[in-house]
């Protein structure tokens, strides 16, 4: 009797990782208030209300993605009155489009179907992962601006780091993310993560 090799379970498991990071990070926009809007955040020169505005843009982008099947590069949309509303809002309808998508084309992330990205097509799974990774490290952003820096979940953080050297190349920095750091000795996976993307994980 042969047994059929098994293949290994494919790393870009975009819905997902966009489900749990989109769950961290509703854990980190708990802790803003009105009057934290101004404080400093580990992006340069953003405050946390422009962090926050980049994020629902960002987010809007994602569910652009998932209902049309483009994301229209450097589009300018109005900062909504309540950016934590808005963006709590915006990650329920992303989610419920990607885990649709999902269902309807009966691949793992929406695999049939790509997404053009200013014009180029980019697989589904890969646009969710990289959706993913901005979701939570931003997160952790938003704790760290309120003064109550969150651990990413090592099982989250290892799954992001098998795919972080793809995702974000020479080509991302300074731009999207801060030179690479050197984690510290011991670092757990999310440490590394951060060190990685360009964050102190340990200020």
């Amino acid at each position: 009797m042969t047994t059929r090799p098994t293949s290994a379970p494919s790393p870009w498991s975009g819905v997902e990782l966009l489900d749990r990071a989109i769950a961290y990070t509703r854990g980190s926009l708990a802790l803003v208030t009105v009057d934290l809007m101004s404080a400093p955040t580990p992006c340069a020169d953003w405050h946390l209300r422009a962090l926050l505005t980049h994020m629902d843009d960002s987010l809007a982008s994602l569910h652009e993605a998932g209902s049309v099947r483009r994301v229209r590069v450097d589009v300018s949309r109005a900062a909504p009155d309540d950016l934590v509303v808005s963006l709590r809002t915006r990650a329920c309808q992303l989610l419920a489009e990607w885990t649709a998508d999902r269902a309807t084309t009966g691949a793992p992330g929406g695999e049939s179907r790509d997404v053009l990205v200013d014009g180029r097509p980019v697989t589904s799974p890969v646009l969710t992962s990289a959706g993913a990774l901005e979701v939570v490290v931003h997160g952790w952003d938003v704790a760290a601006s309120c003064g109550a820096p969150r651990p990413i979940p090592d099982n989250l953080a290892a799954a992001l780091l098998r795919l972080a050297p793809v995702l974000v190349t020479d080509a991302d920095r300074p731009a999207r993310f801060g030179p690479e750091l050197t984690a510290p000795s011991g670092a757990s996976a999310g440490e590394r993560l951060l060190a990685f993307l360009g964050r102190d994980p340990r200020p």
